[in-house]
């Protein structure tokens, strides 16, 4: 059994100040539901917009809320880095910032955490994207699963429950955030998959388009590769 002391949300955050409140509202009522300690630590990554004043407000409102805010713009796996790395918890909740995550999702993802995994990944069973998004996902996250030799049905889920010790030690990089599964399992994770809930984004617009992101994904997942094979693993058996 993997038992669960205290919770951190890690949302990364950019230009996303009409989501924010509903946001906030929503992971509340998710938290309710789940009778640990949790705090919400939002990461703003340079937003051109007022979230910085919106988390500066919630946090305000409520002790649980906690920021971080970069300088200028550094991307989604930056976000997550940090947030990492100030992270209160035993254990990290990851998601989006867009609304498209779903919040009710997470006491289900930390359930079946508490059965013995080290993390549990969201699939976006019933994707609430246009058509070319879709397809260009499903291509792109066959190929990453060919080559790194993965059986994840949906790489690209923000939401997911993690080991925050071992998220800790994820080798750290620009893409870094969607190879995740893979990163932990160097470490000897188990991981698991839930089917979770994925909704259209209502306010503000994607931050990335379809063709540059499928080019550094591709240079990230050489990199992975690489690490696979040259990864150091070892395990003491003894000291004095």
């Amino acid at each position: 059994m993997s038992t669960i002391s205290s919770i951190s949300l890690v949302i990364p955050v950019y230009n996303e100040e009409d989501n924010l409140p509903i946001l906030y509202r929503e992971i509340a009522t998710a938290l309710e539901r789940v009778e640990k300690t949790a705090e919400i630590l939002l990461v703003d990554d340079g937003s051109k917009d007022r979230s910085l004043d919106v988390i500066k407000a919630l946090a305000d409102g409520d002790a649980r809320v906690r920021f971080l805010a970069f300088a200028e713009n550094r991307g989604q796996s930056a976000a997550f880095a940090a947030g990492f790395q100030h992270a209160a918890g035993d254990v990290i909740v990851t998601m989006d910032s867009d609304l498209q995550n779903d919040p009710a999702d997470i006491p289900a993802l930390l359930a079946t955490y508490e059965q013995g995994h080290d993390m549990v990944i969201g699939w976006r069973a019933n994707r609430k994207d246009t058509w070319v998004k879709r397809m260009t996902s499903k291509i792109g996250n066959a190929i990453r699963n060919r080559i790194s030799r993965e059986t994840v049905k949906d790489t690209g889920c923000s939401l997911k429950v993690m080991r925050a010790d071992m998220a800790r030690r994820i080798p750290m990089f620009n893409g870094m955030h969607r190879f995740l599964p893979t990163l932990m399992k160097l470490q000897g994770a188990r991981v698991a998959e839930v089917a979770v809930n994925h909704r259209p984004r209502v306010h503000g617009r994607s931050k990335y388009g379809v063709l540059d992101r499928a080019m550094t994904t591709w240079y990230d997942l050489i990199a992975v590769r690489w690490m696979q094979l040259r990864y150091i693993d070892y395990r003491i058996k003894e000291k004095n």
